[in-house]
């Protein structure tokens, strides 16, 4: 599937499959194509090339075998002028199916943690911006769709509501069987909530969202290598990129207390851990460890777990191998 605007390819998938109630995350940089990619899958647009299979048929955009099926809520929701029941319920009458309307609604603000006793009269205009990105997202709910899309939405509210999305994604899946793909840049949230990550770049999926993607510009230094300096004066070196700009994108295989290497192709920086994640698919913990100005992910050994002597706050070294540099 590709996705061109004026003829400039922002989007390039040979092949992606989401399983049924599956919950799927895709991360990325600004312009990586993922809003791109849910307006395709939401069926708004129509790529330039390729298809998009909606239970093993093709479907366009506006589709009748999917138009109601399908519902994605975008970075910026708006809601009509009107009160909390109208918004929720303007879909399931949009539909004409409204013989439990009010239950319906009453159902989907229940999801999202909103009490339909305090909130069914409470104009668009009196509510925080976290109860408007829920009572958005409440109203998709209410159409009990078979997939839903969401885009960054946990950019502006506060935790308590990014906590209360992350409840209504699940109970979205157990009650309903829904399909969610979610991209966010809080890549954290995502794993504690995705099944699966997709890292995209460029418009192209490069893994599992667990790499770490550092820009140029890279310079010559020492030994053949090249490298560039971190926030914190450290340097990363790199094997010889294609172009001064390139991205790395670099997976780190080990995180340890010692910054002994293990070959001449392995490469150590120091950081400290700022937080720890349990990754809900592989029930891995992940640690998050920033190096100057730049976040690394990697997986904790079952030994580490174990013993649990790693903890954020605690300073540090890890380990990549550079032959596995990816350059894009």
């Amino acid at each position: 599937m590709k996705h061109a605007y004026g003829g400039r390819m922002v989007l390039s998938i040979e092949h992606l499959t989401f399983a049924k109630a599956s919950i799927i995350g895709l991360r990325g940089p600004n312009g990586s194509g993922k809003s791109t990619l849910l307006r395709l899958l939401g069926l708004i647009e129509k790529p330039v090339e390729g298809a998009i299979l909606f239970n093993g048929q093709a479907v366009e955009p506006f589709s009748p075998e999917a138009r109601f099926r399908i519902s994605l809520l975008p970075q910026e929701p708006f809601l009509m002028k009107r009160r909390v029941f109208g918004n929720v319920a303007y879909g399931i009458k949009l539909r004409g199916d409204v013989a439990d309307v009010t239950e319906r609604v009453h159902e989907a603000l229940s999801l999202v943690g909103l009490s339909h006793g305090d909130f069914v009269r409470r104009p668009w205009y009196a509510l925080s911006g976290g109860e408007a990105q829920r009572v958005a997202l409440a109203a998709r709910l209410a159409l009990r769709p078979n997939v839903l899309l969401l885009d960054e939405p946990t950019a502006s509210v506060d935790i308590p509501s990014a906590e209360l999305i992350r409840e209504a994604a699940f109970k979205a899946r157990e009650k309903m069987g829904t399909t969610l793909v979610i991209a966010s840049h809080d890549w954290q949230w995502l794993y504690e909530v995705c099944d699966q990550v997709f890292h995209l770049f460029k418009g192209k999926i490069l893994g599992t969202g667990r790499e770490t993607i550092l820009f140029g510009p890279w310079r010559r230094v020492d030994s053949g290598m090249w490298g560039r300096r971190l926030g914190d004066q450290q340097f990363i070196v790199a094997s010889r990129p294609p172009s001064d700009e390139a991205a790395a994108i670099i997976h780190v295989g080990s995180i340890g207390e010692d910054n002994a290497r293990v070959d001449e192709d392995d490469a150590v920086l120091k950081g400290t851990i700022t937080r720890i994640n349990l990754e809900r698919n592989s029930g891995k913990l992940f640690a998050t460890i920033v190096v100057g100005d730049q976040n690394f992910i990697v997986g904790l050994t079952q030994r580490q777990t174990q013993e649990r002597t790693l903890f954020p706050g605690k300073e540090v070294f890890i380990h990549y191998c550079l032959k596995t540099i990816r350059w894009v």
